[in-house]
């Protein structure tokens, strides 16, 4: 394999670049196959529900599917816990930050979000705050992760509903992650 000639990229050169552009867009290509990947290590995470976080991804997306949702809601919904492995508090953040560059804003904002308002189903019951999610309430956004949560999260833990398999799901991914649309910055609140 053909590699760089620095060993501080001050001294790189343009064909030392050219070349890393060439291995980072082969590199690029395998991406969706890595969040397939990462989608089906969460068979094994949080143990304590009636399904494992594969299959609550899978319904997630199953039922966005078909409700209509278009294909970035959709392999959002999917991929929105993949992060629970690394970062079971940040989650959240972490999918948005892999999102961003492929779905539009507002998806990426639910999906960094959606932790704090699934905190609506379950805080109370711990002593925490139902409501810290109302910290956004005046945010343009704020019903769209209600809704999220409502219809796509919350409810998804059941093993008698019927989810579509990751494979069909896949093309989905795979388009959704064929082109960078979308560089700008999430809104900030």
């Amino acid at each position: 394999m053909e590699t760089v000639r620095f060993t501080n990229m001050a001294e790189g050169t343009a064909e030392d670049y050219a070349l890393l552009d060439r291995y980072e867009e082969q590199y690029m290509t395998g991406l969706p196959e890595r969040l397939m990947e990462s989608l089906e290590k969460l068979r094994a995470s949080f143990a304590g529900y009636q399904v494992s976080r594969y299959e609550h991804s899978l319904q997630s997306a199953t039922r966005a599917l078909r409700d209509g949702r278009d294909e970035e809601y959709v392999v959002a919904a999917l991929l929105h816990d993949i992060g629970d492995e690394l970062a079971p508090w940040t989650h959240g953040e972490m999918v948005a930050a892999i999102l961003k560059p492929y779905v539009r804003p507002e998806v990426c904002w639910v999906v960094k979000h959606h932790g704090l308002f699934q905190l609506y189903y379950r805080a109370h019951h711990s002593g925490g705050d139902r409501n810290a999610r109302d910290r956004y309430i005046d945010h343009p956004w704020y019903a769209a992760c209600a809704e999220f949560c409502e219809l796509y999260d919350q409810n998804c833990f059941d093993p008698a509903y019927e989810a579509l398999p990751a494979e069909h799901f896949r093309p989905m991914v795979e388009r959704v992650f064929s082109e960078v649309r979308y560089l700008g910055e999430l809104e900030e609140t």
